[in-house]
């Protein structure tokens, strides 16, 4: 890779170099190679080749996002910009402070003080080496908070795995056990937080057999950022000092080997090796150079190394730079050039600055015994020039390298499939209350939860596990000494509901998110989308992504939540299929004072019991339906402006003060949310079918366990109160709590279950 390498040769030598040095690039992307080089009258080099592939990945540029799709007769240019995008700026609110610009997205908070928010994915790392690429998901994720200049409060994990009974038999050579993945993958996101003093506090798991060879592995980190001291601002003759760890080979093609289907052949090497001390470290100085008003932007060094981050720089400055590759401190003798510029080692951070700040920045490095070095100088013009010893090994016209014209051309076709509703009757709602309750997806996560530190910075108001024990809707943060300002942090993700329409499971995937924030006294609430997607070159995937998008579009409008960052992980592929499409989305809102924040468990004898939303005949992708083996045809749709308006209304009635515990309802429906919200609350519970408000005719089974979407279950101790809170909206009195530890649910007269809640807490306590 050293030496010129000729690409005048046809299009099968070019597929040839890009197979060989594992560029993960195109023919068309080959081919502009070939006449940019051809235009200069000279061979490449090795690492300029690998400067496009890392740039041009889909990891680091979202071809797919970015490009075009022919879907359904018509042509439809960059989806991030038409869909997802859109909402932010149709909507566009003075309250985001910085959206799909930065290392994450930021939006105004308290004064001076901002949120700064990013999820990133690590799937294809933590399926070959989970430990390392979970970690390493944890400490990329809180570079990127640093990278906006923001100090790390809060981490949040969602984690998705075939399932730990998965036969043995079945795994194709060479593949982990999902049993192996889960345990290493949430040890390494503990080992990384724990050891940062950053507490977890949000998050979920969830099992499919569909991810058996293809974990996904979601890690995101809320910060504080001073608005007075963000800056984004390169200028020529300014320096870059890269400071954090060593670089070393390991991570080397990390975002080539993201964006193609797994393997089980791929190495180990391209999975990087994390440290959370020396990334401490790293927190502090960058806090204190902050502070101390010093250097003019900065950003981490995660997929693509020095050449991403450099290049990206260069890009935002409007000018080239000289990079002088062997002051890079390494962490094995002899690298050659290419791999100290594209090693994606950990605990790396670039700080540019003028001149006459050097000197004190990397004093305060020294101070928290980082390793810092001035690697390279902004220049005037165009040219980003790779040195090694005085010696130029590469020279790249940076407007070239980030602004070619090449738009990825994907086609979009729906798949023929069929789906039916079964006819699936419950004999036993309560044996079948108590198997809903121990499904891996619906039990408890507690012997994961206890081995995260959720209460370190002592800013933690409400936590994962509420009540005695119950599963929070999200966490609430009080991240500033004198203000009772809250941050409200929740999540959504409906996998199940991705296996029949990928548009309504993105579109119950938002309700999902603004659900669980609004239940716990959150508003005025900002949206990240994470995609994670099978091979986005077969049309029935791709499709599947452009629906997804568009319901982003539609819904998020209509709940006024602008997004304000996301990423894609595409290629979620191995031998055994793709995984089925899924959509994280997170959920950052704010309350005006965490004293009104409002838990899940209920909490005194006598209280009233209402049901907020319609319930409907929305089984399709139910997990009553996958307890009896079947997936179903209905499934749940949201009705966006209706509940706007039911969402609206119940904020104005916590801030009234007359809810007590409020509990979404999601996986299990009605039924295990009332068992949910009564053992968390050591109480009892009474509820009468007959009293749901509901469209249509349901059977038992459908007013028990549909999980019809924008509907909560609240105790009041105001009914009044509540009652003239809720006008307009639909709502209904359906029950009340008692002293008694039992479940009862009632057909008018009729006993439809009636269990001691211990039993029901076992099933979900044990469950996994």
């Amino acid at each position: 890779m050293a030496g010129p390498i000729s690409l005048d040769v046809d299009d099968t030598g070019l597929i040839a170099i890009s197979r060989d040095m594992q560029l993960s690039l195109s023919l068309e992307e080959m081919k502009a190679l070939k006449s940019h080089y051809h235009a200069l009258g000279r061979s490449a080099t090795g690492i300029e080749l690998e400067t496009f592939a890392q740039t041009w990945s889909e990891h680091c540029c979202h071809k797919t996002f970015r490009g075009e799709v022919e879907f359904e007769g018509r042509t439809i240019s960059n989806l991030l910009k038409t869909t997802i995008a859109k909402v932010t700026a149709d909507l566009n609110p003075d309250w985001c402070f910085s959206v799909f610009e930065d290392n994450a997205g930021i939006v105004d908070f308290d004064g001076d003080t901002a949120i700064a928010f990013k999820v990133e994915t690590h799937n294809h790392p933590s399926a070959l080496e989970p430990f390392g690429g979970a970690a390493t998901g944890v400490g990329g994720v809180i570079r990127d908070i640093l990278g906006v200049w923001g100090e790390p409060i809060a981490n949040t994990d969602v984690l998705c795995f075939g399932p730990l009974d998965y036969p043995y038999k079945r795994l194709p050579a060479g593949m982990k056990h999902p049993s192996f993945i889960y345990k290493y993958v949430t040890a390494g996101i503990g080992h990384y937080g724990n050891n940062m003093g950053i507490p977890t506090v949000n998050g979920a798991i969830y099992f499919d057999e569909s991810y058996v060879g293809n974990p996904l592995v979601y890690c995101g980190t809320v910060g504080l950022v001073k608005k007075s001291r963000y800056k984004r601002v390169i200028k020529p003759g300014f320096s870059m000092i890269l400071a954090g760890g060593k670089t070393g080979r390991d991570g080397i093609h990390g975002v080539t080997f993201a964006s193609v289907d797994l393997s089980t052949e791929q190495e180990r090497s391209v999975v990087q090796i994390g440290d959370p001390i020396e990334e401490e470290k790293v927190r502090r100085a960058v806090i204190e150079i902050r502070d101390q008003g010093l250097g003019s932007a900065i950003t981490d060094l995660g997929g693509g190394g020095l050449s991403s981050a450099i290049g990206e720089m260069t890009e935002l400055g409007g000018c080239g730079a000289d990079v002088h590759l062997e002051r890079v401190p390494l962490k094995h003798p002899g690298m050659l050039p290419w791999e100290i510029w594209t090693s994606e080692s950990q605990e790396r951070m670039l700080v540019c600055a003028p001149v006459d700040d050097v000197e004190a920045i990397l004093g305060v490095f020294a101070d928290e015994e980082v390793e810092a070095v001035v690697v390279a100088e902004f220049t005037e013009g165009e040219s980003l020039r790779l040195m090694h010893t005085d010696t130029v090994v590469g020279e790249i016209n940076v407007p070239f390298l980030f602004g070619t014209n090449i738009r990825t051309l994907r086609v979009a076709t729906q798949p023929e499939r069929s789906f039916s509703e079964p006819s699936v009757r419950s004999t036993d709602p309560g044996a079948d209350l108590r198997a809903l309750l121990a499904m891996p997806n619906i039990a408890s996560k507690e012997n994961v939860v206890r081995t995260y530190d959720h209460e370190v910075k002592a800013q933690t108001v409400l936590k994962p596990l509420q009540g005695l024990d119950g599963p929070g809707d999200a966490a609430v943060l009080k991240p500033l000494f004198d203000s009772y300002k809250g941050v409200v942090i929740s999540n959504g993700m409906n996998p199940e509901y991705g296996k029949i329409d990928p548009y309504h499971m993105a579109a119950c995937a938002i309700d999902e998110a603004i659900r669980n924030n609004i239940a716990v006294g959150g508003r005025r609430i900002a949206l990240l989308d994470n995609f994670c997607w099978g091979n986005p070159e077969r049309p029935d995937r791709m499709w599947g992504l452009v629906r997804a998008s568009q319901a982003c579009y539609d819904v998020a409008l209509e709940f006024e939540t602008p997004f304000i960052s996301g990423k894609d992980s595409l290629y979620n592929e191995t031998e055994l299929g793709p995984i089925t499409p899924t959509l994280l989305i997170s959920a950052l809102g704010v309350m005006p004072d965490i004293r009104r924040a409002v838990s899940m468990d209920l909490k005194e004898t006598g209280n009233k019991i209402f049901i907020v939303g319609a319930t409907k005949d929305e089984l399709g992708g139910s997990h009553f339906y996958k307890l009896k083996g079947s997936l179903g045809k209905n499934v749940p749709k949201v009705n966006a402006r209706e509940a706007k308006a039911s969402f609206d209304a119940l904020t104005k009635a916590i801030d009234s003060g007359c809810v007590r515990s409020c509990h979404d309802l999601s996986e299990g429906g009605l039924a295990v949310a009332a068992s949910e919200t009564s053992f968390a609350g050591g109480l009892g519970i009474e509820l009468d079918l007959d009293k749901i408000p509901r469209k249509g005719e349901l059977s038992t089974e459908k007013l028990l366990f549909s999980e019809s979407q924008s509907r909560f279950l609240v105790e009041t101790c105001d009914s009044a109160a509540f009652e003239k809170a809720m006008a307009g909206t639909v709502f209904s009195e359906i029950g009340r709590v008692t002293g008694d530890k039992r479940l009862r649910i009632t057909a008018g007269t009729a006993t439809v279950l009636n269990i001691d809640i211990n039993r029901l807490k076992g099933s979900w306590k044990n469950g996994l």
